[in-house]
């Protein structure tokens, strides 16, 4: 069942405070692609999604929107700053790289949805692959076996098959192997070590990083290079975990998984590009030698749409969502160039946030900032609670600080919150009785506003 845009802005009401706007345009662009996959192919073809600008100071919520809406309908989504991108012909990340990380992203989404398909049966499949490395004498047959295969292969002769075992040896292994079964469904092996085979990880070059270069030698030559593999002693509730993953991607189609990603990166992709507002407006005297008007200029295409080439396959941008973002202090829209401008034909602004927002950010959100804190101190046996006023002190502080200094948005209520509980989060350690702590304005007060001059807020600055 698709959403609705009134039901995607009551979903995103439950973890942004207010900006409206900014949700009601997001929601309409959603529905807008379920709406365009109910026309006739030939027109479908001609409707291209109406990419947004989210015109706002930092911490007001543009970035948790659009990661809140890719989360929402489960699309492949990634955020990339505008500054990390220079114009061709420089070192650094090129433009087409935030598509290739988009399917990288498609891939995951894809890849995660099928194993949730095959995990009971590799699930199974691993608990009788620890059940034979747990028997005992496992290591003793498999090493026999080794010897007895190179000794063969020395001497040039093919190899030969192992006896049979007797009936009495297969009851003998049988009823073993249902014990060691049992003791591992009953949770009293998961510290015995095993040994198994995993495949180890390429680290990319350090140079290569240094220089800023995207490049691994294994992603282009895809799986033609044969995986690299080495025997590990692991604990068997770490050597599940690993078996599972394997025996699961035994079992998937991995051309079936990128046909699929490389369809949900073009129909359902959405691509944030954050800090467009600074590669907007007029060159820099003495500044680098990459012009910003050169990276807007190489973005275009890409939002315009075109064809980027990925390690598995072909991908088309026509389709995708691009949302951009920045806080225009200096800079504006117009500052664009023109054609990247007209690629985005809906614009935004979000509000600042007000001492009511702070207020309610405290404590409406699923995620707020309040719960967090009370949560983790729950694990040291510290019962937090917050009174109204306190919050609304809180808020105040917050929101005063702002104005005083570098506007950080809903940022500044994590700067508060861990000044406010330094002495407790410091002091919890979990070996008493629980305690329970009510936080009221009067603590509040002591522990903020005794500390704060209006002149000389730096404590709050992150």
């Amino acid at each position: 069942m698709q959403l609705t845009p009134r039901e995607i802005v009551e979903a995103l009401d439950k973890y942004i405070i207010g900006q409206d706007r900014a949700k009601r345009a997001v929601a309409v662009a959603l529905r807008n692609r379920y709406r365009r996959s109910c026309l006739s192919e030939e027109l479908r073809e001609e409707i291209t999604p109406k990419n947004i600008i989210m015109i706002g100071p930092t911490g007001v919520g543009k970035t948790e929107i659009a990661r809140r809406l890719a989360k929402l309908v489960d699309a492949p989504f990634i955020k990339v700053e505008a500054t990390k991108y220079t114009e061709v012909g420089y070192v650094g990340r090129d433009v087409e790289s935030m598509v290739r990380d988009l399917v990288d992203a498609a891939i995951r989404i894809c890849m995660n949805r099928k194993m949730e398909e095959v995990r009971l049966v590799a699930e199974t499949a691993a608990e009788q692959t620890l059940a034979e490395l747990l028997l005992p004498g496992a290591k003793r047959r498999e090493h026999k076996q080794q010897n007895a295969l190179q000794m063969l292969l020395s001497a040039g002769q093919p190899q030969a098959s192992e006896p049979e075992p007797s009936e009495e040896e297969k009851a003998k292994r049988y009823s073993e192997r249902e014990r060691v079964l049992a003791e591992l469904r009953a949770g009293r092996l998961e510290n015995e070590l095993v040994e198994i085979e995993v495949e180890e990880q390429n680290a990319k070059n350090d140079a290569m990083f240094a220089a800023g270069i995207d490049l691994n030698i294994g992603e282009m030559f895809g799986d033609l290079l044969p995986k690299k593999t080495k025997k590990r002693k692991l604990p068997v509730k770490e050597a599940r975990r690993v078996i599972i993953q394997q025996e699961s991607e035994k079992r998937i189609d991995m051309d079936d998984v990128h046909r699929e990603a490389l369809q949900r990166a073009e129909q359902d992709g959405i691509i944030f590009i954050d800090e467009i507002d600074k590669i907007a407006g007029a060159e820099r005297m003495g500044g680098p030698d990459v012009s910003r008007e050169g990276v807007q200029r190489d973005i275009l295409p890409i939002v315009e749409g075109s064809v980027v080439s990925t390690k598995y396959g072909s991908v088309k941008t026509d389709y995708m969502l691009f949302i951009a973002a920045g806080a225009f202090h200096t800079a504006k829209v117009s500052d664009l160039i023109p054609e990247l401008q007209g690629r985005f034909p809906i614009r935004v602004k979000l509000d600042d946030l007000t001492q009511e927002d702070f207020e309610k950010i405290l404590t409406q959100p699923e995620n707020a900032v309040t719960k967090q804190y009370t949560a983790l101190l729950s694990a040291d046996k510290v019962k937090l609670s917050f009174t109204p006023d306190a919050l609304r002190e809180i808020a105040k502080y917050a929101f005063v600080a702002n104005e005083n200094t570098e506007n950080i948005g809903a940022r500044r209520l994590h700067t508060v919150m861990e000044n406010l509980l330094d002495d407790i989060s410091f002091n919890a350690n979990g070996q008493h009785p629980e305690i329970e702590l009510v936080i009221d304005a009067e603590y509040v007060d002591e522990h903020v506003g005794s500390e704060y001059h209006e002149d000389d807020i730096h404590k709050y600055i992150l």
